[in-house]
């Protein structure tokens, strides 16, 4: 009777070694499932099961790629050294998420769609839904390595600092677990209950039972890397030393008497090094000697050290066998302690020392991490660079490293007990995230009686986007008129006039450097006719209108909204259009609209500056412009989610007409980001006419692309839907939510 495994192939793609594994299930293209490996050379293989090479490699991370977690619909989630995780359809990467400082170690898709967890060596762990960030957990007081999922609302993290914590999506630590001794690296769950089993640096395999831990299996090897429970309820394990070991309850698959005996000699025959902790802190001196092996343990993987012949021997209690078997010999214990030797811990790095530095008496002390391999000299120079300090202290800096770390050479085993993940001078946090905030504007004051375009369109016909009671719908047979959407949807509506007198009254109060004279407000007029009339007038907007208006948009944000309407509506016009997103002002433009977009801002100014953006794609011009700015523009504009129904609208409009040039030119990771807005939208809109407009939009996207179908489903943006199917008025709402419901 084999009860073991046997080696079927082996799969090379990777030039470095690789660092997790992955099981993609098995889908209608692949009915076995695929395997998925990330890689110290940023890369992720796919390879099928029977194929020795990769079907597809997937690049775009910048470092070692140490985590990976699968999805539905062929989602594949990648953690990495470079601070960030990206989400992946077949062989596309659909988004990157961002906003962790260190390493991302552990990822993980939730059940629920659209819901993904990342942990990392920032010691704090993200929720995100739909690519962004809902909540940020923090309590861990070191790396967090390993995640594991309960149910739909509930999980598991285990970290550096030898905790495990129980907590609820909603944000609440519920339990914390402790048990180890150092790190724990991996934390897998039993089917079907809360059980779940942990190893980790202290040479151990934990399994916890109703929140205690009920069993400690000791194993040969210093470093326990990961574990893995399978469906029938056998653990495997994976370790420094190279090996795989399976542990079972079942008595069928338990192995041979041989083979049992053969890894109880090997345990006993293992070293293990009191540096380490695993123990405790030992004074050889003060053990007892083999007559305290008489008594018997209390618990199950109670450990007992013993002194013999000047040796110090470690010895593990078996409840089931009722006698204490031997887990290994402790070398070298002279008292020393954690505190005197071994790896310590920075930045999410492990280092030989930490020292404090300090400069000056008053000053602040500064940390100084080394490796016995660095350069003392090169390690000084870096430091002073980093923390800002005059270059003078060189000598005695890199003086000070070589006094305290005398007669340190490499220790020759130290590529066993080396985290191949931290090993030193690997893995340096990226701690730079770069934000793109804008100074916070004045608080929004309510001036001025004028609501800049009210209304939300233009009227008559039977473009369902009017709403104006114009459209009737067919009862019998309904034919989908609502998508995918071929133009761009405008905001039209204004009264000059109106527009006209606001701008003098508040031209009145301006400053002397931004007030605009008479002629000023003369060529404005003749601009807004021009853009406003354009069946009826003759003359394009010229050079020195467009210099007046750009002179205009620039004044403060308390006055500027008349000035931002003017541009709104001019920006249709081809001659404006092409004037302000073609080559020559296309930046300035942008950054200038992007200013108003600040979620601080004044909400007039925020919702004319949406407007603008909208009506930008009536152009070819200002369409390049919008989809070369995609990423910048959608990124700020989401941030005005929890504005008013206005806002919404324009927020809605805004991701329609991307979806419309996405329609034409099939960019998924545009759509990606498409989708995500609409589905954080989605969470928070009332209004029927923005729900109405992100229908479209998705309908938009989806319409005639399998991908962004699985993507949409993965993201969860189905089940956010459905619930407009009953809606009663308008009718176009339910009859164009049915149409995308038939499509995902």
């Amino acid at each position: 009777l084999n009860r073991g495994f046997t080696e079927m192939h082996c799969m090379s793609g990777h030039s470095n070694f690789v660092s997790c594994v992955c099981i993609i299930p098995p889908s209608d293209l692949y009915p076995r499932g695929l395997i998925a490996t990330g890689g110290n050379d940023h890369n992720i293989c796919i390879f099928t099961v029977d194929s020795k090479a990769p079907l597809y490699i997937l690049k775009g991370h910048k470092n070692t790629v140490c985590s990976l977690s699968s999805g539905k619909f062929g989602t594949l989630l990648s953690g990495s050294w470079d601070t960030t995780a990206k989400v992946w359809l077949n062989d596309r990467c659909m988004m990157t998420l961002q906003g962790h400082t260190a390493a991302i170690w552990a990822v993980k898709i939730l059940p629920e769609q659209g819901l993904m967890l990342t942990g990392s060596a920032d010691k704090t762990i993200k929720l995100w839904k739909a690519g962004r960030c809902e909540r940020t957990f923090t309590g861990h007081e070191d790396c967090v390595r390993g995640l594991a999922i309960l149910s739909e609302v509930e999980f598991l993290s285990c970290a550096n600092d030898a905790s495990v914590r129980r907590w609820q999506i909603s944000g609440e630590c519920l339990q914390v677990y402790y048990g180890h001794t150092n790190y724990i690296y991996s934390i897998s769950v039993f089917p079907r209950c809360k059980d779940f089993v942990t190893t980790g640096e202290d040479r151990s395999l934990r399994i916890w039972k109703q929140g205690e831990c009920a069993q400690t299996i000791r194993l040969p090897a210093q470093s326990v890397w990961c574990c893995c429970v399978l469906d029938n309820g056998d653990i495997v394990v994976g370790a420094s030393d190279g090996i795989i070991r399976v542990f079972t309850e079942s008595l069928e698959r338990t192995a041979s008497a041989e083979e049992i005996q053969a890894f109880e000699n090997e345990l006993s025959q293992a070293s293990i090094d009191p540096k380490t902790g695993d123990l405790g802190d030992i004074n050889a001196d003060d053990l007892p000697g083999r007559e305290h092996l008489k008594d018997p343990g209390t618990r199950d993987g109670q450990t007992r050290l013993i002194k013999d012949n000047g040796k110090v021997e470690a010895y593990q209690w078996s409840v089931s066998e009722g006698r204490w078997i031997k887990i290994g010999d402790v070398v070298g214990s002279s008292g020393a302690t954690q505190q005197t030797s071994g790896k310590v811990l920075f930045e999410g790095k492990e280092y030989d020392y930490v020292f404090t530095i300090d400069v000056n008496e008053s000053g602040p002390s500064y940390k100084l991490p080394y490796n016995i391999t660095d350069d003392p000299w090169l390690t000084a120079y870096n430091f002073l660079q980093k923390n800002d300090l005059n270059p003078m202290f060189l000598d005695q800096v890199a003086n000070f490293i070589i006094d305290n770390t005398k007669g340190q050479t490499l220790l020759s085993t130290s590529d066993q007990f080396s985290d191949p993940f931290t090993g030193a001078g690997r893995y340096v946090p990226g701690s730079s995230s770069v934000s793109s905030t804008i100074p916070a504007a004045d608080p929004f004051t309510g001036a001025g009686r004028y609501v800049p375009g009210s209304a939300s369109n233009a009227v008559g016909g039977v473009d369902p986007y009017t709403g104006m009671g114009a459209y009737q719908s067919a009862a019998d047979k309904v034919e989908n008129i609502y998508f995918p959407k071929k133009d761009a949807v405008t905001f039209d509506q204004a009264n000059p006039m109106q527009i006209l007198g606001k701008l003098k009254e508040l031209n009145g109060n301006a400053t002397e450097e931004h007030k605009l004279t008479e002629d000023d407000l003369i060529i404005l007029e003749k601009l807004l006719s021009a853009t406003c009339n354009r069946s009826t007038s003759t003359e394009a907007p010229t050079a020195q209108q467009l210099q007046t208006l750009w002179r205009a948009v620039n004044w403060p944000e308390d006055i500027v909204f008349p000035a931002l309407d003017i541009l709104r509506l001019s920006v249709k016009h081809p001659t404006v259009n092409e004037n302000f997103c073609g080559e020559k002002d296309l930046v300035e433009f942008i950054v200038l609209l992007l200013k108003f977009l600040n979620p601080t801002g004044k909400q007039a100014n925020q919702l004319l500056a949406l407007r603008a953006l909208c009506n930008c794609f009536v152009s070819q011009a200002g369409q390049k412009l919008m989809m070369e700015q995609r990423d910048e523009i959608l990124t700020q504009a989401i941030e005005l989610k929890s504005g008013n129904k206005n806002i919404h609208i324009a927020l809605a409009t805004l991701t329609l007409n991307y979806a419309v040039c996405l329609h034409k030119v099939n960019n998924i990771e545009g759509k990606a980001q498409c989708l995500s807005v609409i589905s954080t939208v989605m969470e928070v809109v009332q209004d029927l006419e923005a729900v109405f407009r992100l229908l479209v939009a998705l309908g938009t996207l989806i319409s005639d692309d399998k991908n962004a179908v699985q993507l949409a489903k993965s993201l969860g943006v189905d089940s956010q839907v459905k619930k407009y199917a009953s809606v009663s008025e308008p009718a176009k709402v339910k009859e164009c939510c049915r149409f995308v419901i038939n499509l995902l």
